[in-house]
C-alpha cells in the first residue's frame, strides 16, 4: 500500500482552493477513515495516530466522532470500521455523471465480446473502478465497482498514466511500490515507464497475470470531446481463452470502437 501521506502529481489536482475556506477537521477526519485497509482493519488509537501523523488527542476525537455517527465501532481498545463507511463511495457512484454515461456503452462491448468490461479512474496509486457491466458469462470475472488496486498490476493505469507529461510520470513512479503479486509481475519503474511510453504509441495496452494468476486486461484511454483523458475502459479475460494475436485483433478494435463512440458524448 502507498503512504498516506503521498499525494498525486500537480497534473491531476482540482480547482485551487483558498486555505482559509478549509475545514483542516473534515480533511483529518478522512484521514483516519483512509488509514484502514486489509492490513489495518482493526486498530488501537496509538496506531491510527501513527499512520496518520495526527496528534493523539486529537485522533481520540476523530475516532470517537466517527463511532458517534455510525462510521466506526470500538471495544474501547481497538477501533474499525463500520458498513456505514460505504455510503460514502455508494454517493459518489450513485450521483456522478460518468458511471450513468458509459454504461450502456460498455454493456454492448460486454455482449459482443463475451468478456466483463469496466470503466475506471486513476486515484493517487491505486486504479479505482466505477463501472462494470453485467457480464455474459455464468460465472463472472473481472472487479466491481468501488475495487481499488495497485496501479502498476492492471492495463488501465499504464493508459491512464501515459496522458501524463514526463515529469508528472516520473514523479509518480519514484514514490510509487512496485510489489509483485504473481510471479508475473515482477517490474521496475523504469520497465513501468518505458510500457506507459509504448502503450502511448499503441493507443491500448495488455496486461497478462500481473494481479491475478490467469486473468489478464486490455485497455484504452477515455476521452472526452474535447480530447482529454477522464479514464480508461477495459476488458478483463482469462487468458487461456484469448491468445495475445486474438486479443489483438478482436478486442482491441472492439474497444477502441465504443472509446471513439463514447468520447462524442462525454
Amino acid at each position: 500500500m502507498t503512504s498516506l501521506t503521498q499525494h498525486a502529481p500537480a497534473e491531476t489536482a482540482q480547482f485551487p482552493i483558498d486555505p482559509r475556506d478549509l475545514i483542516v477537521g473534515l480533511g483529518r477526519g478522512l484521514k483516519v477513515i483512509e488509514s484502514f485497509d486489509d492490513d489495518h482493519s482493526r486498530m488501537t488509537l496509538a496506531e491510527v495516530s501513527a499512520r496518520t501523523g495526527i496528534p493523539r488527542t486529537a485522533t481520540r476525537r476523530h475516532l470517537l466522532s466517527l463511532c458517534h455517527f455510525g462510521y466506526a465501532q470500538t471495544d474501547g481498545k481497538l477501533f474499525w470500521l463500520s458498513p456505514r463507511v460505504l455510503r460514502l463511495g455508494q454517493s459518489y457512484l450513485g450521483s456522478a455523471r460518468l458511471p450513468r454515461l458509459v454504461q450502456p456503452f460498455i454493456q454492448r462491448l460486454s455482449m459482443l465480446t463475451g468478456e466483463t468490461v469496466n470503466v475506471s479512474i486513476l486515484d493517487g496509486h491505486e486504479v479505482v473502478y466505477i463501472a462494470r457491466s453485467n457480464s455474459p458469462r455464468v460465472v463472472s470475472i473481472g472487479f466491481y465497482a468501488g475495487a481499488r488496486v495497485p496501479a502498476h498490476t492492471v492495463s488501465p493505469s499504464v493508459m491512464l498514466l501515459s496522458a501524463f507529461s514526463e515529469k508528472a510520470l516520473e514523479e509518480w513512479v519514484l514514490v510509487h511500490d512496485f510489489a509483485s503479486f504473481t510471479p508475473h509481475a515482477a517490474m521496475e519503474a523504469s520497465q513501468f515507464i518505458a510500457n506507459v511510453q509504448a502503450a502511448r504509441s499503441l493507443g491500448y495496452w495488455i496486461t497478462e497475470q500481473f494481479l491475478d494468476v490467469g486473468l489478464g486486461g486490455v485497455a484504452v484511454t477515455l476521452k472526452d470531446r474535447h480530447g482529454k483523458s477522464v479514464a480508461a475502459v477495459s476488458i478483463t479475460f482469462q487468458v487461456a481463452s484469448w491468445p495475445h494475436q486474438a486479443i489483438i485483433e478482436k478486442l482491441v478494435p472492439a474497444i477502441t470502437e465504443t472509446a471513439q463512440t463514447l468520447r462524442s458524448v462525454l
